[in-house]
């Protein structure tokens, strides 16, 4: 159900992959525990992941028929465009006469609407850049933001004019826990291989690992493998997978506990993911996402191996190969992953960011 009232509201706007909405609800989550009463109202697309998700959630919110820029033809992106104005004409409408008391943003095409209203109503807003490099609407409307929130030190440098501080990346409450660490022993016995290509899936990691997954359970008694495909493939794939070690879901909902039982963890290197990775101390494999904007997954993911905590094998024709060997690798030696950096690390990031809203607005 869509509700409109905007009044006095804390806006949360970022969508289309999980990885611009998680943080919007970590932060969301935070906000509603520091201060309680306080209405929070989120926006989004119509077909991003958050249009799925805010249907089954509690919180209020508004859809917009919006769509993507990036990789689109010409025309695709007239219409985009055509789009987001329109978008942005009916939010202003709405907010003239139920004025939001301000808007957090945490990227995706999904926030640009709620973002570019509150800049031309003269509404205070808020950005969170998780990643090393700014997208163009975060670089565009840095500059006129209360505050721009940095998940990485370097992100700053590309933020000229703008107010910005270091906060890391809002992780959800589920993940504000004390994990348990692995276990030598167990994993001896039952080696657990979370499998992830972000919220909407991976086509080629999940063909990577359909490829090589006879292999690994052939080989090895011990290993079981949970596998989050997302929605588009889950039919099919799941009619290929038969052995009962391997499963696959379409997305998996309560990730800190996925996360908190695999010992192991296959995955792209969004900054999300990054920072829940850290925050419940599990090693991974990371296989950044070719060509992401600024090539900041291959950022994130180089600054995870700098700390120890992960693996890189970059996407080419050897995948197959490289994933087999690095996983067999760890299963067939699992004291390798004692030699990572794997502690779990306080997320302060939500902390930060609402300390500095209430010290900006009062």
């Amino acid at each position: 159900m869509c509700k409109q009232n905007f009044a006095n509201s804390l806006v949360m706007t970022g969508g289309g992959t999980g990885g611009h909405y998680f943080p919007a609800i970590a932060i969301a989550e935070g906000a509603r525990c520091k201060w309680n009463g306080q209405p929070i109202m989120f926006v989004g697309s119509k077909r991003g992941i958050e249009s799925r998700l805010l249907e089954k959630s509690d919180w209020q919110y508004l859809l917009l028929d919006i769509e993507g820029f990036v990789g689109r033809s010409i025309i695709k992106i007239i219409k985009s465009s055509w789009k987001l104005a329109i978008a942005c004409y009916q939010l202003r409408m709405i907010w003239k006469s139920s004025r939001p008391m301000a808007v957090i943003g945490t990227g995706g095409y999904g926030s640009a609407p709620a973002l570019l209203a509150a800049r031309s109503l003269g509404i205070p807003f808020f950005l969170h850049e998780s990643n090393a490099k700014p997208g163009l609407l975060v670089k565009y409307l840095a500059p006129y933001a209360s505050g721009v929130w940095c998940g990485m030190e370097a992100v700053k440098v590309h933020l000229t004019g703008a107010r910005s501080i270091l906060t890391g990346t809002p992780v959800r409450s589920a993940f504000l826990r004390n994990f348990i660490p692995l276990q030598l022993v167990s994993l001896k016995s039952k080696f657990r291989l979370l499998v992830l290509g972000g919220s909407g899936g991976a086509s080629v990691i999940n063909r990577a690992m359909l490829d090589i997954s006879s292999a690994l359970l052939g080989r090895f008694p011990n290993l079981w493998i949970m596998q989050q495909v997302g929605e588009k493939e889950f039919n099919n794939l799941s009619l290929h997978v038969t052995d009962k070690r391997h499963s696959i879901v379409p997305f998996i909902c309560n990730m800190d506990t996925e996360m908190e039982a695999a010992a192991l963890v296959i995955t792209r290197s969004g900054a999300s993911t990054c920072a829940e990775l850290m925050a419940c101390g599990r090693p991974s494999i990371m296989i950044p996402m070719p060509n992401s904007a600024g090539n900041h997954q291959v950022t994130n993911a180089q600054a995870m191996v700098d700390d120890g905590r992960t693996v890189m094998i970059r996407q080419n024709d050897n995948l197959n190969n490289d994933l087999l060997d690095k996983v067999s690798a760890f299963v067939m030696n699992p004291v390798l992953l004692f030699d990572m950096n794997i502690h779990a690390a306080a997320n302060k990031a939500v902390t930060v960011c609402l300390d500095d809203v209430q010290n900006v607005l009062g």
